[in-house]
């Protein structure tokens, strides 16, 4: 009973039948279209359909399906067909899970062990900082950032991060969009005050949420880069101020800058 239920979150009962009934042959032949397309890097009908020994008319139908999808673009003077923003955005997602989760989750493990402390990674998205992954420490106090929450920039050690490699027009924006919410009385609510925050960040290499988000909660963050220099991530270490006192914030930086320009190191990133 228990093998059914497994099997059935992902595959059906004969999922191990290699048998060619298990393919969807016009499917198939539909990415064969989209994988010829990317491979050429753009190219007319009647190119795509010579590249593949299709037919013109059976080549238009598929790469038609794709444009109302996003997935292919035309564009009516060349008459070239191209791969168009919803395929990028598709194979983006298995660029992050490849390139920046899985690698992660080794850096994350030692950073928690060297310094005792919950470690998380995350991302901007929409103006929010985007929990990818955590390591939990093997303390009994512990901070807890399930993959998938979401939390406000301005109060959050990764967001703070981010931003503050951000240029000054877009740390405003993403700081007018979240209205500087107040969660403690240690949160920073005047927009002057957290730019000053965050220049101070980027100065020393790491920011810090102090009570921000959480009372009792410290937070310890640095920025991850990619290839192009640009902060895409945020690595950080996070705990109770009973561990994370004030005197051990540069210490434990450290381990975090670290980490931070190790992750970078495993992307291919650039760090600055």
């Amino acid at each position: 009973m228990a093998e059914d239920v497994k099997r059935g979150r992902g595959r059906p009962k004969a999922w191990d039948d290699k048998a060619a009934q298990n393919t969807i042959k016009s499917l198939d032949r539909a990415l064969e279209v989209l994988v010829q397309l990317g491979q050429m890097q753009g190219g007319t009908l009647s190119e795509i359909a010579g590249e593949l020994g299709q037919s013109p008319t059976t080549v238009y139908r598929v790469l038609s399906t794709f444009k109302a999808r996003g997935f292919v673009d035309f564009d009516d003077e060349s008459q070239v067909w191209n791969i168009g923003p919803a395929a990028f955005l598709t194979g983006s997602q298995f660029l992050r899970r490849t390139s920046l989760v899985e690698r992660a989750r080794p850096i994350m493990r030692d950073l928690m062990e060297a310094t005792g402390e919950t470690a998380n990674l995350g991302i901007e998205r929409d103006g929010k900082v985007l929990f990818l992954g955590q390591v939990e420490t093997h303390a009994t106090i512990r901070a807890f950032f399930p993959p998938g929450t979401a939390s406000a920039m301005h109060a959050s050690g990764i967001g703070k991060a981010l931003l503050s490699r951000m240029d000054d027009k877009r740390q405003r924006e993403v700081l007018a969009a979240s209205k500087l919410e107040q969660f403690t009385p240690h949160t920073l609510t005047e927009p002057e005050a957290m730019i000053a925050d965050l220049h101070a960040a980027k100065a020393r290499g790491y920011a810090i949420d102090g009570e921000e988000r959480n009372l009792g909660m410290r937070c310890i963050a640095a920025p991850v880069y990619n290839v192009f220099g640009e902060a895409v991530a945020g690595i950080s270490v996070s705990g109770p101020t009973s561990r994370i006192t004030e005197d051990r914030i540069p210490g434990l930086a450290e381990f975090v800058m670290k980490a931070a320009a190790t992750l970078t190191t495993a992307i291919g990133g650039n760090g600055r």
